[in-house]
């Protein structure tokens, strides 16, 4: 290749190159914004506000979540909206959510965050309840926000019987 000819490809190639989005890495910024929404959800959660709670989600068709309660599959904000409606119906009185073993991590527009989720009050039928969670949640950082765009909430299952534990901590 003459010489003036290969000056031209690497020119027309690093030029190509300057016009890709530079991906870089998420840092401590975007793993402590992800956190920040987990303490926003349990905020909303104690504070027994549908509206806030929703406001950690992707406010589209696309969130998706497994839940530990029936139907166990949510699909967009307006499913996700109902089940917590409907949870939250069955609770009278002071809802207490309390976050421990959070770990978080994020990748450009990507992220993560599990816990365990310990969940007490009182049904409305006046009986406390002590339930304990596994969650995951995948966050996805849309318009410069981190939102949850897959949540994960399961029980482990005690295999001696095949019931489900409750009040398991890690």
């Amino acid at each position: 290749m003459a010489r003036p000819t290969a000056t031209f490809v690497a020119g027309a190639f690093a030029s190509v190159l300057s016009l890709l989005p530079v991906a870089a890495d998420a840092g401590a910024d975007d793993v402590a914004q992800i956190k920040a929404v987990e303490d926003q959800f349990a905020a909303a959660v104690n504070a027994k506000d549908v509206d806030a709670i929703m406001k950690v989600y992707v406010p589209s068709e696309n969130l998706f979540l497994f839940d530990a309660l029936p139907p166990r599959q949510y699909v967009g904000a307006a499913a996700v909206r109902k089940d917590w409606e409907d949870f939250l119906a069955t609770t009278k009185g002071p809802l207490k959510l309390t976050v421990t073993n959070v770990a978080c991590d994020a990748d450009v527009s990507l992220g993560y965050c599990r816990s365990i989720q310990e969940y007490t009050g009182t049904d409305t039928k006046g009986k406390p309840f002590d339930v304990t969670v596994r969650q995951t949640d995948v966050d996805r950082k849309v318009d410069g926000r981190w939102l949850i765009v897959h949540q994960h909430i399961s029980f482990p299952v005690d295999l001696a019987t095949g019931k489900p534990d409750f009040t398991s901590k890690p």
